[in-house]
């Protein structure tokens, strides 16, 4: 007998030293409803998982390396939206000059526009869209599914 063992991404959790600044950040971009757990823990859930923010002091137990806050610099966080250039320009209106902007919205060569920021911690952030028939394709393939 074979027994299968189904993983499935839940969560990603960001540890931060600013919580209210990363949840305006990511809460205006997902616009989910945070969701706090304790005073330094709180979630954003979404259609495919749930992205989480908290302080260092609740991962204090893990050492050798201990995890720190806004040393992020080999990981980026993906969103699949609907508008990239709407969602874009939400973030423009919102932080201004504060916004750091890798890539502006892209047309990539998969099929998809995607546009490239910082979160105010550094984290590398893209949020994206298929808008052609080969990256619609694409996105058919995968996890989370296209939304109507």
């Amino acid at each position: 007998m074979t027994h299968t063992n189904t993983v499935q991404l839940a969560s990603v959790r960001v540890l931060t030293e600013d919580l209210e600044g990363l949840l305006r950040f990511y809460g205006l971009l997902t616009g989910a409803t945070p969701q706090w757990l304790t005073e330094d823990f709180v979630e954003l859930v979404t259609p495919s998982a749930t992205f989480a923010l908290s302080h260092p002091r609740r991962v204090a137990f893990i050492s050798d390396p201990t995890p720190r806050a806004a040393a992020n610099s080999s990981a980026i966080v993906e969103f699949l939206v609907q508008d990239v250039e709407e969602l874009f320009a939400r973030l423009q209106n919102e932080f201004g000059d504060a916004l750091v902007v890798v890539q502006p919205p892209t047309l990539m060569p998969w099929g998809n526009v995607s546009a490239l920021v910082r979160d105010p911690d550094g984290t590398l952030v893209n949020v994206y869209a298929p808008v052609t028939a080969q990256g619609v394709h694409l996105q058919q393939q995968r996890t989370p599914k296209m939304l109507p």
